[in-house]
């Protein structure tokens, strides 16, 4: 028998809901851990080198442009390090139900938002 149903393959036009929304941001987040995991590796290399290393670096970091990276990647390693922590207690049980899942997903949100703001603050 043919399946007659329409199918919505526009992902755009798909209303996610906020755990939802969370979780696959989480693991967007972790890829953009891992792809830096090479760059974090080179400048830690580069700092340990000599101290005109360590200087040159230093003052690479001071652009604008570079401080704005640099937050971008701060901003993913605490939303995903708050949306890990989420997964963990939803591990043990807490917060599986659909009331509490809303709202350990907006406190996910909202704390990371606050961390990021700071992040930015400490930046600048």
């Amino acid at each position: 028998m043919k399946d007659q149903r329409p199918k919505n393959l526009n992902l755009f036009t798909i209303r996610f809901p906020v755990p939802a929304i969370v979780s696959i941001l989480h693991r967007i987040s972790g890829v953009i851990l891992l792809l830096l995991v090479p760059f974090l590796l080179w400048g830690l290399d580069l700092s340990l080198a000599s101290e005109q290393d360590f200087e040159r670096l230093s003052q690479f970091f001071m652009g604008p442009w570079v401080k704005f990276i640099l937050w971008c990647c701060l901003s993913a390693f605490s939303y995903h390090f708050v949306a890990g922590i989420r997964h963990l207690f939803m591990d043990v049980h807490i917060g599986e139900e659909l009331k509490s899942g809303r709202l350990s997903a907006f406190l996910t949100i909202g704390i990371s938002v606050v961390l990021m703001i700071l992040m930015g603050i400490w930046l600048w």
